[in-house]
């Protein structure tokens, strides 16, 4: 299935980990944007479903374009009334940068072991050594349990933010 939430739990752990480094939205767009690649090959009924963004050259440029789409939209917003969904205005290029390559690289590195017709190394190599390292529902259950962590990680952070700031106000 293409735009899959699965690739979401290991960025979810990522950005807990570094909040401040780390754009969990951008570790997301990175992976759609791969993603629609996979999708238009699907209805257009192509094969290789997984082709060029399935590579580690073509998710280079993604987070290019992830990064160029972030730069467009902050310059479009000082024109005009654009909604700052999940604050995205107040990320910096380096959060930006960071979790768009974090979530393009790592998409490919999911997708290899998954998908048969992935060529992660093209055009260097047509090879693909991590296809079924792991089986499938092994890996499909740890995107799970990284993402779960990093809710978990998330939300001690924020009680404990809480916790603190109750405690300063009550002095």
């Amino acid at each position: 299935m293409p735009i899959t939430p699965f690739h979401f739990g290991p960025g979810a752990l990522l950005h807990s980990a570094a909040p401040r480094q780390v754009s969990f939205l951008a570790f997301c767009a990175a992976n759609v944007l791969i993603d629609v690649e996979s999708l238009y090959n699907l209805v257009a009924r192509k094969y290789p479903v997984h082709a060029f963004l399935h590579t580690y050259v073509g998710a280079t440029l993604i987070v290019g374009l992830t990064f160029l789409l972030f730069v467009g939209g902050r310059m479009m917003a000082r024109r005009y009334w654009i909604p700052d969904a999940f604050c995205w205005r107040g990320l910096t290029c380096k959060q930006v940068v960071l979790g768009a390559a974090l979530g393009a690289y790592t998409h490919i590195l999911l997708d290899s072991v998954m998908h048969q017709d992935i060529r992660p190394l093209a055009p260097f190599s047509v090879d693909n050594a991590l296809l079924g390292i792991v089986p499938l529902g092994t890996l499909h259950i740890a995107c799970i349990a990284l993402g779960f962590a990093g809710l978990a990680v998330v939300g001690a952070r924020w009680l404990l933010r809480n916790r603190m700031g109750v405690q300063e106000r009550e002095l």
